[in-house]
């Protein structure tokens, strides 16, 4: 008989989500996949690798308020090149 079925890894043991009828001792195969334990939100992946780069919601505003003074400020005369 083959079924899935749930569990939670607990060092060596593996606790199932439902019992699987199974007879006290009986040998069994395994087959282990990792399941997410919630739906993957767009972007999580990369702000969880992004580390101490990840962006943050007052990230968010200063660029913001960058690029409104870059299309609303005064003119700006442009920067002399480093000699």
């Amino acid at each position: 008989m083959i079924q899935t079925v749930q569990g939670v890894i607990n060092g060596k043991t593996i606790e199932l989500v439902v019992d699987p009828g199974f007879q006290p001792g009986q040998a069994v195969e395994v087959l282990l996949q990792e399941t997410l334990a919630k739906p993957r939100v767009w972007g999580e992946g990369i702000m969880r690798t992004a580390g101490a780069f990840a962006a943050t919601d007052e990230d968010d505003r200063i660029l913001a308020e960058i690029e409104w003074e870059r299309k609303h400020g005064p003119e700006r005369p442009p920067l002399e090149p480093l000699k």
